[in-house]
């Protein structure tokens, strides 16, 4: 069936037992019968799109949209994002009142600025989503090849697709749709596939096309395929699928093995052929999406209760102002002739005060509206604005090795960044990087291997600086015996080991040259990887189904055994050892292959060497391993049990190698069981398999065993343990099995030695009925019941928890009666772990953290999977740089690598929340400070609705002169470094912006507004102002009183400030200044456009002392207290970041450097998790030992000094 083409020779799915793959034997594949009625109406017409195109098979194109907004839908859409905010009402409420004779203002003066703050607004909404659309579009514009008719294949982009097209998928390419697999470039139609973007696992799945479509394998074949596909209805279901197909007048039933699913890449096959059946949001990947949520952040929220109260307090004064106006306009107007009342509008009438009162209420609610900042919102939007080009400009969250740097795709939530209590992340391409690197191993009860793992050096690193401290502690015994990297030779992928003892053949010289003949070619020949010659440096590389047989097969490469050629039923090993002069080819004959599953935890392999003999080969866990062993071959066990507890301290994963020999007549009567187990037919299948293969699997001899590293992204361990100093809780959330899972989460020390795990797995209760699946429900909530009082009565202040739960208990645990019981477990731990987790699953346990702690969860992940939980939380992480870019487009934020994760919280969310808390604080003081002065005027005059201030010192308050220090405030605002991740909780605990400061600063404007106020008409009441001995008039003491606020307020600012540069230097005094040009220029203007201000500086105000001397004596009888406030605080009850301010300071950093260590010692919560609590638990045990030591040779001495 080659057809002109070369084909694979291998049928690769001889090589596996357990897979989901066809048997021996053929089977008729009866077709599924489809439940009538909705959910199962699909109806496909392959190679026939053209049918597609119109109803009532007309289905959803291949384009993807993650956008917020539409083009019709933008400007609704926007607009009720921009109204829904409490004070963005209101404003719209006074323009529109402002084109009636009530208002104080004209309309321009209202109007203008609504429409500047909300079309500015919009139009920053419009550009981050111009950003998502254009991402879209390099999703939507990829490419794949398309049967175009008459068997000629073309290229055609994604968006372009349509259900019932033929597609060309080739290698490494990702597949665009769901689709059926017809055929691939093996002849049995196996195809491998890579599913992280949709579960996170990295193990390559193995997909079968159906027996009948095996025969289009090449272009010309498709020139007149017809067939039609019946099936289920778009749905989120990852693993499961119901549908026929009708292929040559037979009907066939489609099994989820023959779905390739979009986002999913097709690995180790040239290519294959598949039909759409599925496309853009109707694929499953999608469909476990959901739309952009519009979020929020928590100090926006509260902000609008702010405001709230202020318009609570706006009312109240309005109201008193009304009352107070309608009971002159009765009592007192009638005497005041010059006024000549009632007015022709009716505004004013004696004769009907309640009707007066009413329009002065609404007059006053305009006039006091400064007491609501309009300049606030577009403020904001501006800060946060250059505080997310500040992200994105970070060098220090540039990633080289991709050429990626950080990206805030919405700059609404940088200040909830600087409030994140736990983080939900995935682990494939999230925490690890796929690669692991074989760095130690113990062969006949010898340990080798003398290169330290990541964890020995931290603990090494962090005692001896421990003991530093400590005087008269004698000296440790060293822990590392390979620290000095500069003579490290260069770096092979996958192979970490150095001891001179192995390699270059130095392991013929050892006692046990036997048994490591035998543990290395374990490593060469258990496994079911594929060799491939690269050309280039003339040496092999292997297609693993995962990283660790890569590891093992660079290992045994490096002792001398490489492996170089896997036919059908053969392997050929290259050995250079014993006879170093000329490498021999090796060839083992391949009888049977017992593959890895998550339940069996090992896999072997059944061969004959050239010498005729037939040996078992395994690996595996070494508690699987263990009970398998003969009597006679437990001779190393006590010492490799020794080692791999060892090897498991150090954070390394560890398998166990063992083998078996065989008699010929043992192995038939064994095969002949297998094979009538292989060719079974029916749901019995599996289980007569294993029950064959435990069989075989015992009376072991145990050879030895393996420690790898599994290679964490660069600086995982280092972010983790720093996030767990800033008080931070990491959740994984991930789609491996619960093996893969705890290895990973020992690897970046969420779990360590010692830690007792509380592991809730479905493996024993899983039952079929509705009776044994409430079983199932009580025996979880039974198990989490007795965790959480297991947590309760622990007495060891050094215990640390961790919750492992995989997904299908995790379906019950989520369900409503049970989720906040799991929740309060989850709580308590120290870590918690979430394994073989759907999507959707992902989403939920998100929802449960966010709305069951009511704390700002963010969520952080790479694929496609990824999209629920990130869109869930309340800030969502994607990194880009990796494979698929689904996670990036459903994120807030994106970063290349997780280990940017730590400054984009402890640094950059740190300070946009302070930052974003104190320019809030200030905003509502200074408003309140100008606004109130407004009221107490109007008071003073009667209720008049008269103000003191001219229009153009109103417009310009906020817009030009106290504009520029504020956004300064919010953007170059810094406290410390992220050296002090516990100052990180000043976020999650709210300090800068809880309501004592709240309320603080409000009084604060309170005290202000009445100091300008009172201050200034004590001073020009009756006091001579010109030299003629004339007093103030009305103008002039608006605009003295004017230009002490904006002294008051800039002063104010300025000493809020803890970091200066030239820039906030410039912009406070430079707002002082720009306040006497603008009253300069106004006054030089023409009196018509001018009135009473012109003129005015230079006439009345320049030449009066008392102007200048009340301006100084307002000032700083306004700005008195609060600095009393923080001088007091400061020296009497500093918080932690002023006492580290002072201390750079005075340099004591650089003087006293044991005092700045500890300083920053001191500036870490305690935590349970992360490379610092691993460290410090290897420490006791290091402590521990030495102390028992230390007393062992105190009584030897004692001992003999009786003698």
């Amino acid at each position: 069936m080659a057809r002109g083409r070369i084909r694979a020779k291998i049928r690769r799915s001889n090589l596996y037992t357990f897979a989901c793959l066809r048997p021996a034997v053929s089977e008729s594949e009866e077709p599924c019968t489809l439940p009538d009625g909705p959910g199962f109406s699909r109806i496909v017409h392959c190679n026939q799109s053209e049918l597609h195109c119109r109803k009532p098979l007309k289905y959803r194109t291949n384009n993807i949209s993650t956008t917020k907004y539409h083009f019709i839908t933008f400007l609704p859409k926007g607009l009720f994002e921009q109204f829904r905010r409490a004070a963005n009402m209101y404003f719209l409420l006074a323009a529109c009142l402002s084109v009636t004779s009530v208002s104080p203002f004209g309309y321009v003066s209202m109007i203008a600025p609504l429409t500047i703050v909300v079309g500015l607004t919009m139009a920053k909404e419009a550009i981050e989503d111009w950003r998502r659309f254009i991402q879209d579009m390099k999703v939507n514009n990829r490419k794949v090849s398309v049967h175009s008719g008459d068997g000629v294949f073309v290229d055609r982009t994604w968006q372009r697709l349509c259900v019932g097209d033929v597609v060309k998928v080739k290698k490494d390419e990702f597949f665009p749709a769901d689709l059926l697999l017809l055929s691939s470039s093996y002849e049995d139609g196996i195809c491998y596939v890579e599913t992280m973007n949709l579960d996170g696992e990295t193990n390559l799945k193995v997909k079968r096309a159906m027996e009948v479509t095996l025969s289009l394998d090449d272009d010309a074949t498709f020139k007149g395929f017809k067939g039609i596909i019946r099936c289920e209805d778009p749905n989120p279901n990852l693993y499961t699928f119901v549908g026929n197909l009708e292929y040559e007048r037979e009907i066939f039933s489609i099994d989820p093995s023959q779905i390739l699913l979009r986002d999913s890449k097709l690995r180790n096959t040239a290519y294959v052929y598949g039909v759409i059946i599925f496309t853009g949001h109707d694929s499953k990947v999608m469909q476990n999406s959901t739309e952009s949520p519009s979020k929020r952040s928590r100090i926006e929220k509260k902000m609008d209760h702010i405001i709230y109260i202020l318009f609570s307090v706006l009312v109240l004064i309005s109201l008193v102002s009304s009352v107070g106006f309608s009971v002159r306009t009765k009592y007192d107007m009638p005497t005041w002739w010059y006024l000549r009342a009632p007015d022709s509008k009716g505004l004013y009438d004696p004769r009907r005060p309640e009707l007066s009162g009413l329009f002065h209420l609404v007059t006053a609610l305009i006039l006091y509206g400064y007491l609501i900042p309009i300049s606030l919102y577009v403020s904001i939007e501006f800060v946060k604005f250059l505080q997310a080009i500040f992200i994105d400009q970070d060098i220090h969250m540039y990633d080289e090795e991709s050429g990626t740097p950080a990206q805030a795709r919405t700059s609404n939530l940088n200040e909830e960044l600087g409030q994140v209590e736990t983080i939900l992340s995935d682990k494939t391409g999230t925490l690890t990087c796929n690669q692991m690197d074989f760095l130690k191993c113990s062969i006949a009860g010898v340990a080798y291997g003398t290169r330290s793992s990541e964890v020995e050096l931290a603990a090494a690193k962090q005692m001896a600086k421990d003991l530093e401290e400590q005087e008269g502690e004698i000296e440790l015994e060293t822990v590392i015996t390979s620290t000095d990297e500069t003579n490290h030779k260069p770096a092979i992928k996958g192979f970490g080991f150095e001891d001179d003892r192995l390699l270059g053949g130095s392991w013929l010289n050892e006692p046990n040259r036997e048994t490591m003949l035998l543990f290395f070619r374990i490593l060469a020949v258990c496994h079911t990887a594929i060799p491939e010659m690269n050309e280039q440096t003339g040496s092999y590389t292997y297609e693993a189904e995962s990283p660790d047989e890569n590891a093992f097969l660079a290992a045994a490469r490096e002792f001398g055994f490489e492996f170089c050629k896997r036919t059908q039923s053969t392997v050929v090993v290259q050995e250079r050892y014993p006879n170093t002069s000329q490498p021999v080819e090796r060839e083992y004959k391949i009888l049977n292959l017992l593959d890895f599953t998550s339940k069996r935890k090992r896999m072997s392999v059944i061969v004959r060497d050239e010498d005729g003999q037939i040996l078992l080969l395994c690996k595996g866990a070494d508690s699987i391993i263990f009970d398998r062993l003969a009597k006679d071959g437990k001779t190393y066990l006590e010492s490799t049990t020794r080692h791999l507890n060892e090897y498991g301290d150090n954070g390394l994963r560890t398998l166990a190698l063992a083998y078996k020999p065989l008699e010929e007549s043992e192995y038939t009567e064994w095969n002949n069981e297998f094979q009538k187990a292989k060719s079974t037919i029916g749901a019995d299948r599996d289980a007569n398999l294993e029950r064959v293969s435990e069989l075989m699997e015992k009376d072991l001899i145990l050879v030895g065993a393996t420690a790898v590293e599994d290679k964490l992204q660069k600086g995982v361990p280092e972010c983790i343990d720093k996030l767990a100093q800033a008080g931070l809780k990491l959740w994984v959330l991930t789609g491996d099995k619960m093996e893969t899972a705890i290895n990973i989460g020992f690897s970046c020390s969420l779990l360590r030695q010692g830690m007792k795990q509380i592991c809730i797995s479905s493996a024993t209760i899983e039952g079929p009925d509705n009776e044994s699946k409430e079983a199932i429900k009580e025996s979880i909530s039974l198990q989490i019941t007795n965790a959480s009082q297991m947590i309760k009565l622990e007495k060891d202040p050094h215990a640390a928890f961790a919750l492992i739960i995989d997904g299908k208990c995790l379906t019950y645990a989520l369900e409503d009666d049970m989720k906040y019981h799991f929740l309060a477990l989850a709580v308590e731990c120290a870590s918690v772990i979430c394994c073989r987790v759907s999507p959707k699953q992902k989403a939920l346990v998100t929802r449960l953290v966010k709305e069951g702690t009511g704390k700002t969860t963010l969520a952080i992940g790479d694929g496609a999977n990824d999209v629920g939980m990130i869109q869930e939380a309340d800030i969502g992480v994607g990194i880009s740089g990796c494979e698929g870019m689904q996670a990036v487009m459903a994120s807030d934020f994106a970063v290349a690598q997780f280990r940017f994760l730590e400054r984009l919280l402890l640094v950059h969310g740190h300070w946009c929340y302070k930052r974003i808390a104190q320019m809030i604080c200030y905003f509502f003081y200074k408003n309140i400070a100008f606004g109130l002065t407004l009221f107490y005027f109007e008071a003073f005059a009667g209720f008049s609705g008269q103000t003191i201030y001219d229009d153009w010192y109103s417009l310009s308050f906020n817009v030009i002169l106290t504009s520029l220090p504020v956004i300064s405030l919010g953007v170059f605002e810094q406290d410390v470094s992220s050296d002090f991740p516990a100052l990180y909780q000043q976020g999650p605990r709210n300090l800068f912006f809880d309501w004592p400061r709240i309320l603080g600063w409000i009084g604060n404007g309170l005290y202000t507004s009445l100091i300008v106020f009172f201050l200034n008409i004590i001073l020009f009441y009756d006091q001579a102002f010109r030299v003629g001995g004339q007093t103030a008039d009305m103008s002039a003491v608006g605009t003295i009183m004017f230009t002490t606020i904006i002294w008051a307020v800039n002063c104010q600012i300025a000493l809020t400030m803890s970091h200066f540069t030239w820039i906030q230097h410039v912009l406070v005094w430079g707002s002082i200044a720009m306040w006497y040009i603008f009253l300069l220029i106004y006054g030089a203007m023409s009196s018509t456009f001018s009135g009473n201000a012109h003129k005015l500086l230079v006439e009345a105000l320049a030449p009066a002392p008392i102007f200048w001397a009340a301006t100084l004596l307002v000032t700083v009888a306004c700005t008195m207290p609060y600095f009393a406030h923080i001088a007091f605080q400061r020296a009497f009850n500093p918080m932690d970041h002023h006492i580290i301010q002072e201390i750079k300071h005075y340099k004591k950093d650089v003087e006293d450097q044991h005092m700045w260590v500890r300083e920053q010692s001191k500036a870490r919560q305690k935590t349970k998790i992360g490379f610092s609590a691993r460290v410090e638990a290897k420490i006791r045990q290091l402590k521990s030992k030495l102390q028992k030591k230390q007393s062992g040779a105190s009584s030897t001495y004692h001992s003999s000094e009786q003698k």
